[in-house]
């Protein structure tokens, strides 16, 4: 194929692969994205987009959808077990950024997604139900061999470039690295659901609430015209040590009994929130470990690369999984975009161009979510005053809450003022 006009195949329709193939799109490059499930569902619960990603998406020209999807979301703040705050910050546009943070449904943002993508790059480019098998790839070309679903035919799609976003267990990953075994067990289970429940503190404010060993997290993903909100929420509770596999195989789908988990909530009824009722109301409750995986050495092979959760995941801390894919997406087309067309080697240094502006910043952000990143503010004042505090100042200053968060701000790209400097895509 061309350099000139390469066509880059993209593996998985998940935030990632959709949102890697709409910013080559935006640039000038044909995408096609191959899909393993057969049918788009939105499946899922809640995620955040902090303002990086949303600055990205927003390049992309969908920044109003995302309004009619999610919600811009107010303040973050962090409170003990006995539901006494310990810190609280602006977040969005109240924070100085040019974007705003949002809340959203991750199977409506994915759906959004997928359904831009067909407006876009047409129908055909989205081809469902083709799981991938293996890719061969060197630096004069790449095919990937995938397994067609509905008639079980063996396919070869050749293409310019491939790009492996199909997921934390990512088919593209194993083949490189056969030896890794399953993701790391952080010894976390996390149970999840949503509740139509009132409002609480601004109707806009995500909360986290606990320490390490056990802790909730809520933030509204939709407005009710009655006032009240679908808040999604998040228990979570040490079960084992780190680096044992979780007592249950568990995925975004499986569904839980509640009563494994309420009893250790029962208590947690603050004068602003009431957390046995968010438990009791919801409809369904999904459990899944919390897990990740070692940094990689490489993620870049001749033609090939591997892109989103499929390249690094990473905890549910700091709510960075799915902006890090989104973020990866417009590396890769900035680095396709910026390539040298002098020679035919032109692709494969675009591919380790990205990889380099990307491997290394998120797996610095793996190793500080192994450490709670900015959620240790928590697990500090836990530690410091276990039965609660009359003054926070005694427990624990401005100054160090301040530069814990500041800090990982740094680390995950979302400083305002560097943010703020960004161009991305619309520059390219």
């Amino acid at each position: 194929m061309s350099s000139a006009s390469p066509q880059v195949l993209v593996i998985g329709a998940g935030i990632g692969g959709l949102t890697a193939a709409l910013c080559l799109h935006r640039i000038g490059i044909e995408a096609i994205v191959c899909e393993s499930v057969s049918t788009m569902r939105p499946l899922g619960v809640g995620i955040n987009l902090l303002p990086h990603s949303v600055r990205v998406l927003t390049d992309l020209g969908v920044a109003d959808r995302l309004d009619e999807i999610g919600v811009r979301t107010a303040e973050l703040c962090y409170y003990n077990k006995f539901g006494q705050r310990i810190w609280s910050e602006p977040r969005g546009l109240a924070a100085g950024y040019r974007w705003p943070q949002y809340s959203v449904h991750r199977g409506r943002l994915q759906t959004m997604l997928y359904e831009i993508a067909i407006e876009r790059l047409g129908s055909t480019a989205i081809r469902m139900g083709h799981q991938l098998e293996r890719i061969e790839s060197d630096g004069g070309s790449a095919t990937a061999h995938l397994r067609r679903r509905h008639d079980d035919a063996s396919i070869a799609i050749d293409a310019d470039a491939i790009v492996a976003a199909d997921g934390i267990h990512s088919a593209a990953r194993r083949e490189r690295y056969p030896d890794e075994g399953p993701p790391k067990f952080a010894g976390q289970l996390l149970w999840r659901a949503t509740t139509i429940a009132p409002s609480y503190l601004t109707g806009r404010s995500m909360i986290m609430a606990g320490h390490q060993g056990q802790k909730f997290v809520c933030y509204p993903i939709a407005a009710l015209d009655d006032g009240r909100s679908v808040i999604n929420w998040i228990a979570e509770r040490r079960v084992a040590e780190a680096g044992r596999q979780p007592p249950r195989q568990s995925d975004w789908n499986r569904e839980i009994d509640r009563a494994t988990f309420a009893p250790y909530f029962v208590d947690w009824k603050f004068d602003w929130l009431d957390i046995p009722s968010l438990i009791a109301g919801a409809e369904r409750v999904y459990e899944f470990p919390m897990v990740d995986r070692d940094p990689l050495p490489q993620w870049t092979f001749g033609r090939a690369t591997l892109l989103g959760d499929a390249a690094h995941p990473m905890y549910p801390i700091g709510s960075n999984g799915a902006s890090q894919a989104i973020l990866d997406a417009e590396a890769l087309a900035l680095a396709l975009a910026r390539r040298d067309h002098s020679d035919g080697a032109d692709i494969p240094a675009a591919l380790r161009q990205y990889e380099d502006a990307r491997r290394p910043a998120t797996a610095q952000i793996v190793e500080s979510n192994r450490r709670m990143g900015p959620e240790r503010v928590m697990q500090i004042v836990e530690d410091r005053a276990p039965q609660g505090f009359s003054r926070l100042s005694d427990v624990i200053s401005e100054v160090e809450l301040s530069a814990i968060a500041s800090q990982y701000k740094q680390i995950a790209g979302f400083d305002p003022a560097a943010l703020n400097r960004a161009s991305g895509l619309s520059a390219a």
